[in-house]
Formats: structure tokens, C-alpha cells, sequence
């Protein structure tokens, strides 16, 4: 089972960015597809953005749209989430996910992704 390692979250103002990291323990990300999530407290965990396996497709909820930036960097098998004009209503916690040879429809839900990192909390407050 892949191991996921997510860092970088922390306190932010609004309108400051963030950038978070999740490292996977495999040799290759390749056959990958990466989903970020959230949870905020007392809502339902939902999906934030997604990169598919391969040379896959590039999925981000609404309401991140034109301020979120998902990448991979191949050579330290990691997938970074880069945070811009960030809202209070970005304050949750992150978490990256992992499916092999998945391909992001733009509807991903979490039962569609099979290992989890433990989480990052994002907090964006004055």
C-alpha cells in the first residue's frame, strides 16, 4: 500500500497562499493519479482537485478554481497543492490521496482512492 506524507499547512491571512506537499513512497508517480480533499468541521469531506495517472487530465472543484495549482515533481515522487488568494472558507483539513492507474473525472469522490495521508490543517484567519 502507498504511504502518503502531507506538509505545509499552517496559518494564513486572507489573501496569502500556502503551498502543500504530499510525498508518496513509491519509485515512480507515474502510474498515480493524486486527488486532494478537504474537511472542514461539521462538513462533509470533498474534493478539491485531482491529477490523473499517466499523462492524465488536471480536475479542480469550482470553488478553487483560478487560485489553486495542482503539480507533480517526478524526481521526489511528490504532488504539491499551491494555495493563492486564500479564503476563511479554505480554512480545513487537507488530505492527499492515492489510486493507481486512475484517470480524474472531475466528480472524484473519496471512495474512489484507496490510500490517504494523515492530514494538514489549513487554517486562513486575520
Amino acid at each position: 500500500q502507498v504511504q502518503l506524507v502531507e506538509s505545509g499547512g499552517g496559518l494564513v491571512q486572507p489573501g496569502g497562499s500556502l503551498r502543500l506537499s504530499c510525498a508518496a513512497s513509491v519509485s515512480t508517480l507515474y502510474d498515480l493519479a493524486i486527488g486532494w480533499f478537504r474537511q472542514a468541521p461539521g462538513k462533509e469531506r470533498e474534493g478539491v482537485s485531482c491529477t490523473s495517472s499517466g499523462l492524465g487530465r488536471t480536475y479542480y472543484a469550482d470553488s478553487v478554481k483560478g487560485r489553486f495549482t495542482i503539480s507533480r515533481d517526478n524526481a521526489k515522487n511528490t504532488v504539491y497543492l499551491q494555495m493563492n488568494s486564500l479564503k476563511p472558507d479554505d480554512t480545513a483539513v487537507y488530505y492527499c490521496a492515492t489510486r493507481q492507474y486512475y484517470v480524474c473525472t472531475g466528480s472524484d469522490r473519496s471512495a474512489d482512492f484507496r490510500s490517504w495521508g494523515q492530514g494538514t490543517q489549513v487554517t486562513v484567519s486575520s
